[in-house]
């Protein structure tokens, strides 16, 4: 895995976040309970980043006395704007302090979980290529426009039914881009990448990963529910073994969508995706020969819901990871009310029904992911791992 450095650029003001942040920078705007930037920092674990600088500004004791770099598995560094340089003059302030070419640039305010190595492999050779998220229904940022993988324009914001938006994470290689003839304080968006996005220099990569931005006061409480739960999947992506002749075995709600408490999910309508969860299936759909789904619905055997309407929710469950470019290759389902039903986790039914039609599966190298103490007694009983979404 090629090795690189990554800038975050976290002196952010927070002028929108003010009864958030009045007193720290916006990328220590506390998200249930921990700063934005440890969420940051942790989803930068696992890739080739061997250094991260991290450009400060206003209010910079604040991050540099929480840091403690011995929690992560990179060098911390410091680049300190003593008066406001824009993201152009912070960018090259930032490289300044870099000690390789190749390097990659963050939002200290945004979490858009692009496949890092992927885009820096993919960029090689170009002075600066940015990152691309798919959206649709949006009005909050302009959209790009990207042709083959050349972005030929930047649109100012505009409701926009299905586009390409900045992703705010970009790859630069440091030979190749020249930024010591421009002022002091400049613009990184409308001085360099409108014009070589205009003079057909800029590279463009889509990634459909995990986005959020918490700049606005509605996606800051957003966050508070859905970066626990990014961070989740990704703490069990990280503990997760695989390779050849391995099985994976989710539960289902919890695991790969949001449980709703004290009900069932009962329709289409109410199953919500884990954030990070569609990613993260992708990659273990490369990891694992198969991936099995072990769920216990009580809600049929209660009448709640008919079984035609938990096949349906799976049927689109299925369609939407398959889309994503995962793939679920069994669903295994209890409906039994009892809980000493031998079906129903965590007796080991499931698991047993799962070998009868998987002759060659072999429990030492299966896996199960769960969320609950039943998971994990299932995984027990049926003497397999298991690792658990703590969510």
């Amino acid at each position: 895995m090629e090795k690189y450095e990554a800038i975050i650029l976290a002196g952010g003001l927070g002028t929108r976040l003010r009864s958030a942040v009045a007193h720290v920078p916006k990328c220590m705007a506390p998200v249930a309970g921990r700063p934005f930037l440890e969420y940051l920092l942790d989803s930068l674990c696992g890739t080739g980043v061997s250094r991260v600088i991290l450009s400060v500004g206003y209010l910079r004791e604040a991050v540099m006395d929480w840091v403690d770099p011995s929690r992560w598995p990179f060098e911390i560094a410091y680049a300190v704007e003593e008066s406001p340089l824009g993201t152009g003059g912070g960018i090259r302030l930032a490289l300044s302090e870099c000690k390789g070419d190749r390097v990659a640039v963050l939002n200290g305010d945004t979490l858009f979980h692009a496949d890092l190595d992927a885009l820096m492999e993919a960029s090689r050779g170009q002075a600066l290529a940015i990152a691309l998220k798919p959206m649709t229904d949006f009005d909050r940022y302009g959209s790009v426009t990207l042709e083959g993988n050349r972005i030929t324009a930047f649109r100012e914001k505009a409701f926009c039914a299905k586009g390409l938006i900045n992703g705010g994470v970009y790859a630069i290689d440091r030979r190749l881009l020249d930024l010591s003839s421009f002022p002091e304080r400049f613009s990184f968006e409308k001085e360099v990448l409108e014009p070589m996005a205009s003079g057909g220099r800029l590279s463009g990569y889509v990634h459909d990963g995990y986005f959020i931005d918490i700049g606005i006061p509605e996606d800051y409480d957003r966050s508070q529910r859905e970066l626990p739960e990014f961070q989740a999947v990704n703490d069990v992506d990280r503990r997760l073994p695989g390779g050849r002749g391995w099985t994976l075995l989710l539960d289902r709600d919890g695991v790969i969508n949001r449980q709703i408490k004290g009900d069932y999910v009962r329709r289409w309508e109410d199953f919500s995706f884990l954030p990070g969860i569609l990613e993260a299936l992708r990659g273990w759909s490369r990891r694992f020969d198969r991936i099995l789904v072990m769920t216990n619905q009580r809600g049929v055997g209660r009448a709640l819901m008919s079984m035609e309407d938990l096949e349906r929710i799976h049927d689109r469950m299925c369609a939407s990871i398959t889309a994503a470019g995962g793939r679920i290759d069994g669903i295994y389902v209890s409906t039994a009310v009892s809980e000493s039903d031998p079906s129903r986790k965590p007796q080991t039914g499931l698991f047993e029904a799962a070998r009868h039609d998987c002759p060659s599966l072999d429990p030492e190298r299966c896996v199960m992911v769960g969320d609950t103490d039943s998971d994990e007694a299932f995984a027990r009983n049926c003497g397999i791992g298991f690792v658990r979404m703590e969510s």
